[in-house]
């Protein structure tokens, strides 16, 4: 969640208009939760949609459950630490990040979520850096300021992640 939250976020302070939809279901404690982000220079009126630009998925049953509502020439990025299936798609450009791997290099596996952030800022060339780093900032506060330094550590390793394996999609 705090990956499409910091998405919204960003949409904000870049003055875009964001909508930020989590969707817990019954799932809450221990299972998959969603959500849906749109970011948009227009008006956004509802957030239903029919088809997604992007899916970023975290584990297996959520990229089962929304892969169809992918458009074309769209965009995958799956975290290749969870889904070891073979992942294709009639539409668009599949990448997978071994999030949970990087996070745990970089010593603490709870910032894998950062680390597809990072991957998927690097793709998508929706936000700089400096707005990423002025809205996570925000976003921790001083109660998690501590964690800073580690999230943008992480982000920086899933932009590294991708240039080195020379993904373009954007």
């Amino acid at each position: 969640m705090m990956f499409g939250q910091l998405l919204a976020y960003c949409s904000t302070h870049d003055e875009l208009n964001s909508l930020w939809f989590p969707s817990y279901g019954p799932e809450t404690r221990g299972g998959t939760a969603n959500c849906s982000v749109i970011i948009s220079k227009k008006p956004i009126n509802s957030p239903v949609f029919r088809d997604a630009d992007h899916l970023v998925a975290f584990n297996e049953p959520s990229l089962t459950k929304f892969q169809h509502f992918l458009r074309p020439n769209g965009l995958i990025l799956y975290n290749s630490s969870l889904i070891k299936s073979t992942v294709s798609s009639k539409n668009g450009l599949v990448v997978g990040v071994p999030i949970n791997d990087i996070a745990s290099e970089l010593g603490n596996p709870q910032v894998a979520n950062m680390v597809m952030l990072g991957a998927y800022m690097q793709l998508s060339n929706l936000f700089s850096n400096d707005t990423i780093a002025k809205v996570l900032k925000k976003f921790l506060g001083e109660r998690k300021a501590h964690l800073f330094d580690l999230n943008i550590d992480a982000i920086s390793a899933g932009r590294h992640y991708i240039i080195e394996q020379g993904i373009q999609y954007a």
